[in-house]
């Protein structure tokens, strides 16, 4: 089985015509953020991804084997939800497309779900609670297979993001003025009777 633990963002660096020539390998976003993995070349062998923990590996990215054979890295069209802004509604008020799309980032952004971010539409994976919220938010929500990009950042650890609850309450608000009690035993002249 050829092993995969160098990764080659975007193949940089590397000629075009080794990038066309190389096998590739499709893979979903729930492998992508994996360090670890098994999967299927295009020419059908099995290589086993070791890369360094907390990699995330983007469509067009390659992977390098220990033998020196560069896999070319194709993001699997997978189930996701694809947002986009209403625009024929009218409630008697105008109402921008660009900014119910904007608050619709915002509130998943709360719930970090990992999301794709692209200029008329947002992407997250299937999720009918998140999707009955922004239908709610008057957007439209539809079911589509397609490849699956999130934004780097606050969900590059392992496949997180998608256990904890959809619920209220959870509490961001924890003060983060700690930190500074710690550190100021050492080097103070209080012990120095004598």
């Amino acid at each position: 089985m050829l092993q995969a633990s160098k990764l080659i963002a975007r193949g940089q660096g590397l000629a075009t015509v080794l990038l066309q020539r190389a096998a590739t390998l499709t893979l979903d976003w729930d492998i992508r953020q994996k360090s670890r993995f098994d999967a299927e070349t295009s020419d059908g062998r099995q290589v086993g991804g070791f890369l360094p923990r907390g990699t995330v590996v983007r469509g067009g990215d390659v992977l390098l084997t220990q033998d020196g054979t560069l896999l070319r890295v194709v993001a699997a069209p997978q189930p996701v939800l694809r947002i986009s802004a209403c625009t024929d509604h009218h409630h008697g008020h105008t109402h921008d497309p660009a900014f119910d799309l904007m608050r619709a980032a915002y509130h998943l952004g709360n719930r970090h779900v990992p999301i794709e971010l692209q200029p008329d539409h947002l992407k997250i994976e299937p999720d009918h609670v998140l999707a009955d919220m922004l239908r709610a938010m008057h957007l439209n929500v539809a079911e589509v297979r397609e490849p699956f990009e999130p934004e780097g950042g606050a969900y590059g650890h392992g496949a997180g993001g998608r256990d904890h609850d959809h619920g209220h309450g959870h509490g961001h608000g924890h003060a983060h003025s700690h930190g500074h009690d710690h550190a100021h035993e050492h080097g103070h002249e209080h012990h120095k009777h004598g």
